[in-house]
């Protein structure tokens, strides 16, 4: 008998014959897929005979003989719902390509295609070529749609697995992160749907979701998995804040500062500092500006992009700057919060007197000093005086009165306390 080797190019696929009027198709190359997915491989074939059973062979390439090949299918014994089937279930079309699902390691290798008639003789084993399938790991990743989110307004995530052929439905899983919080798991309305399997999740959004990470995970048969994760960005609706300390807690409902002080609204507390802050916990960020009742001046419109606060400073603190600060929020309509600022004034002492005096014969010679300090501030002979004018805290300390008469000195000293009394500026 003579042999025939013929190879006929057509788009995409070789056509191998060995023998006349039996000859199959393959696709041109190797076949590549991705672990825990599925594949179709292209087939078809011309036999002499009806054909009523297809017999797939998966070969490694140490196996010489195709005979020591496992079965891979057969369509007379695979049940419908196995991993390998036809594409087409009529086998008299002659089309023997097969799809494999959730794809595992082993499948990784060569296919061999037999086909097997009714009557005597009529088996033929096409061994003048082979399919080869590779597999790799799994580099696709789930599709997750985020529709746009809005505070209080119910929405639904879908996540969608991929691959393109059917097969067991995958064990699709939700994870939620917040800040510095650990991973947890949350359920959804699983749902398969022809040729794709997909997953949703409904849920409200607010505030807390801003900023946080969605993770959908595939798992596949064989242990393979893929996920994919986003950050959800919620627009909230107008949430105003606004924080007072108050340096005098005795005025109740008021904020104070002195004069001369540094008047800060913001968030740091310091026992010298009158501090405010205002937030607008909006996404996206709102416009703050800061004015003062009364004036048509902008104070500050400096808004902090990740904290949504706005700092105001004023510097050496007059009984002028007291007055109700406004802070005014834009982001979809305009919403403004107020703040009454006391400043505190410091009313001195305006002066100090002291008299030290001795009686004696011959009369007794006095100094005024202060401690610490080598200065003479006064002298005299029988009395001296000390006076001290515009008294402010520097003149705070203690003051010494020394007495030499003859060869005798003595001393005595006076502590000055220097009180200032508060008065309100309103």
């Amino acid at each position: 008998n003579s042999v025939l080797f013929l190879l006929r190019l057509l788009p995409g696929r070789l056509e191998h014959c060995r023998h006349h009027g039996y000859c199959v198709t393959l696709n041109d190359g190797v076949v590549t897929a991705e672990a825990g997915l599925c594949v179709e491989i292209p087939c078809s074939f011309t036999s002499l005979f009806d054909p009523e059973m297809i017999i797939s062979f998966k070969c490694d390439p140490s196996q010489g003989d195709w005979t020591t090949c496992p079965v891979a299918f057969n369509s007379s014994l695979t049940s419908k719902n196995g991993r390998v089937s036809l594409l087409e279930s009529d086998i008299s079309k002659k089309n023997c390509s097969i799809r494999i699902n959730n794809l595992i390691d082993s499948d990784s290798g060569s296919y061999l295609l037999r086909v097997e008639g009714r009557g005597p003789g009529h088996k033929y084993t096409y061994t003048v070529a082979k399919t080869t399938l590779s597999l790799t790991a799994l580099q696709q990743k789930p599709t997750l749609v985020v529709p746009p989110l809005t505070e209080g307004q119910q929405t639904t995530l879908t996540c969608t697995a991929p691959g393109l052929c059917p097969g067991s439905p995958p064990n699709i899983t939700w994870r939620w992160r917040g800040e510095e919080e650990e991973d947890f798991n949350i359920t959804g309305n699983i749902t398969a749907v022809t040729q794709t399997h997909s997953s949703t999740l409904t849920f409200n959004p607010s505030a807390e979701h801003h900023g946080t990470n969605i993770t959908c995970k595939i798992s596949f048969t064989g242990d393979t998995t893929t996920e994919e994760t986003v950050t959800l960005n919620v627009t909230c609706e107008y949430n105003f804040l606004l924080y007072r300390l108050l340096l005098q807690p005795e005025i109740a409902g008021a904020t104070t500062a002195e004069e001369g002080d540094a008047l800060t609204l913001t968030c740091t507390a310091d026992s010298d500092t009158l501090t405010l802050n205002c937030t607008a916990d909006t996404f996206p960020p709102s416009l703050i500006t800061w004015t003062k009742s009364g004036t048509n001046k902008t104070l500050s419109n400096k808004t902090a992009p990740d904290s949504g606060t706005s700092d105001l400073l004023v510097h050496n603190v007059t009984a002028e700057d007291s007055g109700h600060y406004l802070c005014t929020s834009n982001y979809l309509n305009t919403s403004t919060q107020d703040v009454n600022v006391t400043v505190i004034s410091k009313v001195e002492l305006c002066w100090v007197f002291f008299l030290c005096g001795v009686d004696g014969f011959p009369q007794t010679f006095l100094t005024w000093t202060k401690l610490s300090s080598n200065s003479i501030l006064n002298n005299g002979t029988g009395s001296a005086t000390l006076f001290i004018s515009n008294v402010t805290s520097d003149h705070a300390g203690r003051y010494i009165c020394t007495a030499e008469h003859l060869n005798n000195t003595e001393r005595v000293d006076v502590k000055v306390k220097c009180k200032f009394l508060q008065i309100l500026t309103t």
